[in-house]
């Protein structure tokens, strides 16, 4: 299907019908739960479930959805998954197992924040590559007819996507059509695209170069000054242009700061930022404008909400919501 960038996100499927799904979520997710069925009640219902421990640390869970009624056998399931540590990933995968058991129709796990995806390889004997071991996972789980669909958004390494197989597959989105949305707003003053790199300008430019397509081009790199690697501009001018800087995800955010004072010192009049997930494993201190941070506007997805519920609403940060992108991806 081709479509047309400015065609509303329902209407590409409109002659495909709605599927009501029965949602299970872990506690992460369990506010876009609601707000699916808020969105949509007839084609969405959750049920609560029970993630609770024994006293020896080990999971005592309770899935909804059983009782009085059994409304997972034979429905169409949707999973809200986040796994945000090791622990609750292995919770939800104990879940998961049960659900694929229970007879049900289709399997739909929505993971909007794939957090191995940058561990997709070894360069010595004796690393691990975690990525592998959890895309086996997710294929040697219960087979339910019909593959288990795990939807991930901005996925770091693409070719991760084909570590899963036999009994669940990969559908890759992406949430760049939500930064789109905001740059198309009368309010906004960016005019010039950047990235930090560029593997993340062959993944993200022709998303824009379509919609903006006036608007220069900037890509940063490293290169080696003696003993350090420094980032500088390899292509495209930024002067006198309001900058936004994609990526898609930060952890640190080192490469990203660095890329930002390299574009301001080229002339640029602000630098903003968009990345689909926030990791943030030592704060988010260095990016907020109270504390120095370069960035005039940080735009983030709540793909990871134990990161995103607790950043500060009165400074650079803009948090887009993935819900209605979901609920178009999910056709």
């Amino acid at each position: 299907v081709k479509v047309n960038p400015s065609t509303p996100m329902k209407s590409v499927y409109a002659e495909i019908p709605d599927r009501h799904y029965q949602i299970i979520a872990h506690p992460a997710q369990e506010e876009l739960a609601l707000r699916l069925v808020k969105h949509d009640p007839k084609r969405f219902t959750y049920h609560p479930t029970n993630w609770s421990k024994f006293k020896d640390g080990t999971d005592n869970i309770e899935v909804g959805g059983f009782n009085p009624v059994n409304y997972i056998r034979g429905a169409h399931v949707l999973f809200l998954a986040s796994f945000h540590n090791n622990d609750v990933t292995l919770s939800q995968f104990h879940v998961l197992n049960m659900l694929c058991e229970s007879f049900v129709e289709t399997m739909t796990v929505a993971l909007p924040y794939y957090p191995t995806g940058t561990m997709e390889r070894v360069v010595r004997e004796g690393q691990v590559a975690t990525a592998s071991t959890l895309a086996r996972l997710f294929s040697n789980l219960p087979r339910v007819g019909k593959p288990i669909r795990v939807m991930v958004y901005d996925l770091h390494t693409l070719q991760n996507r084909f570590y899963l197989s036999g009994n669940a597959l990969a559908s890759l989105h992406t949430a760049i059509p939500l930064l789109i949305n905001e740059l198309r707003s009368p309010e906004s003053k960016i005019s010039c695209i950047a990235f930090p790199d560029e593997g993340a300008c062959k993944r993200f430019s022709t998303l824009f170069s379509t919609e903006f397509p006036d608007w220069p081009v900037v890509t940063c790199g490293k290169i080696r000054d003696g003993d350090r690697r420094v980032v500088t501009i390899q292509d495209g001018d930024p002067k006198d242009r309001h900058v936004i800087i994609v990526d898609d995800l930060v952890q640190t955010g080192g490469t990203l700061v660095e890329c930002a004072n390299a574009i301001k010192a080229a002339g640029a009049l602000s630098v903003s930022a968009f990345v689909t997930h926030a990791v943030f494993p030592s704060g988010w201190d260095r990016f907020a404008r109270e504390h120095g941070g370069p960035f005039d506007k940080f735009y983030i997805t709540n793909s990871n909400p134990m990161v995103t519920n607790k950043l500060p609403h009165d400074d650079c940060f803009h948090v887009l919501d993935l819900t209605n992108i979901i609920i178009a991806d999910l056709g």
